[in-house]
């Protein structure tokens, strides 16, 4: 199966989520993949929505491999196997940036408001999939420090290793699709797959709060 896009995703994540989630909740989006599937899950629960905003660490000889994630405020998640061939003045300075850059995101997103608490609620992490899962499961460690209720991952797609283990790091892990022979990138499964910019995220979040009749949280 591929979704025609994020949205579908969404809306197909919303229709299985509401077996799973009890109120008072809220929908973390994880930027930039996961808003649009987010939007459609808070809408179809009828949930504020706020944003979790992990970063990739890539590796310094190939950026595009991650040995590590970190958010706004939770400790950096690492692949240690890989940490221990890395400079670690440049791994500092790497987590520097990238938190850095997570701070940019909220401030323009969000207009620099801190992210709501989970504390003592439901927590529905929602992303448009997840390969290798380290972002993820920054984002899932930054939410835990709240103390919710319950922590639940939700995603379009995921290979039935990381899901197998992120079922060990939440409450719940639900996704659309589980494939039994995953074919590599999250992309694979969807027909529209473009790469969102900060003005994507600016007319989203805009949308959700006209759509809300105000705040998206």
């Amino acid at each position: 199966m591929r979704f025609k896009n994020r949205a579908e995703a969404g809306r197909l994540l919303g229709a299985i989520l509401k077996n799973h989630v009890h109120k008072p909740a809220i929908v973390y989006a994880l930027p930039r993949g996961g808003v649009p599937v987010a939007i459609e899950v808070a809408r179809a629960l009828d949930l504020p929505m706020d944003l979790v905003i992990p970063r990739k660490l890539g590796h310094p000889w190939q950026p595009e491999y991650a040995i590590g994630a970190v958010t706004e405020t939770g400790e950096p998640v690492c692949n240690e196997d890989e940490l221990r061939h890395v400079d670690r003045e440049w791994f500092k300075a790497k987590v520097a940036a990238e938190r850095a850059e997570a701070h940019r995101r909220r401030a323009l997103y969000c207009g620099g408001r801190p992210r709501m608490s989970a504390r003592d609620q439901c927590a529905v992490l929602v992303d448009d999939g997840v390969a290798t899962g380290l972002t993820l499961q920054a984002a899932v460690q930054e939410v835990r420090a709240d103390h919710p209720a319950r922590l639940i991952v939700a995603v379009g797609v995921a290979p039935a290793d990381t899901a197998e283990r992120f079922r060990t790091l939440v409450d719940d892990f639900v996704a659309v699709q589980i494939p039994e022979y995953f074919q590599g990138a999250v992309g694979a499964y969807f027909e529209d797959f473009h790469q969102l910019s900060d003005d994507d995220m600016l007319d989203a979040m805009k949308t959700l709060r006209a759509n809300t009749g105000g705040d998206s949280r």
